[in-house]
């Protein structure tokens, strides 16, 4: 006999898995320029990407800031959801992609008609 709340821990997890089935992205990454590093952790069923270090504090990119957000598991190795950039203050529809360690972040305008993307390295 399954009790109410082990039930409910059951289902909670039943519905948090989908966004969380790759967890290959969780982790501290650095832009390849070496200006930023972002964590990527869950925020509720999802997952999120926040500023932890800039090197230039007069940066527009400020610790603290969610770049990434509404992330979910499109297919093994990529994220989809928006992105923001700091340097325009504007969001994006975006994916991230995990290839070893390297992750790249896309966002795109316009039907995903133009697209810019940002490689970051591992750095745990």
């Amino acid at each position: 006999m399954i009790r109410a709340p082990a039930a409910l821990a059951m289902l909670a997890t039943a519905f948090a898995a989908p966004a969380l089935a790759d967890v290959s992205v969780l982790g501290l990454w650095q832009r390849d320029t070496g200006t930023a590093r972002v964590q990527i952790a869950p925020c509720g069923d999802k997952l999120c990407g926040t500023i932890v270090w800039v090197r230039d504090k007069d940066s527009p990119t400020k610790v603290g800031m969610r770049v990434f957000y509404e992330m979910e598991n499109e297919r093994a190795s990529v994220w989809s959801g928006k992105a923001f950039n700091p340097e325009n203050g504007k969001s994006y529809e975006g994916t991230v992609t995990v290839v070893g360690s390297k992750m790249t972040s896309t966002g795109c305008v316009l039907g995903r008609l133009i697209c810019t993307s940002i490689i970051w390295d591992r750095v745990r």
